[in-house]
């Protein structure tokens, strides 16, 4: 499973709002190779599932992983941080061994 949390789900909906997404557009969260810490998290609105993706949804955000990323991403939570010293999505991975300085990127 995948968690959001209120304040992530809030900010992904301001975003699809001011980018002007239909409203059965979802977040698309995945995992590539990539990064200072051998894979990166990609994020991307979509509208489209194929048979292999996994819907979540928390707070009336979906969320959808494909079958290969899903295994990096299984228990996380995607929370949204702002204040001084910047914001963004902030991934809580209980897979990830080590993390970047950015916390865009991790391995296992």
């Amino acid at each position: 499973m995948i968690q959001i949390t209120e304040k992530a789900s809030d900010h992904i909906k301001r975003i699809m709002k001011d980018e002007g997404h239909e409203a059965e557009a979802f977040l698309r969260v995945k995992v590539q190779k990539g990064g200072c810490s051998g894979w990166s998290y990609k994020l991307d609105f979509d509208n489209q599932t194929g048979d292999k993706d996994k819907v979540f949804e928390s707070f009336d955000t979906r969320v959808v992983v494909d079958s290969e990323s899903l295994l990096y991403l299984l228990g996380m939570t995607l929370d949204y941080e702002g204040g001084l010293n910047g914001q963004g999505f902030v991934f809580s991975n209980p897979n990830a061994t080590k993390t970047c300085g950015c916390g865009s990127s991790f391995g296992v």
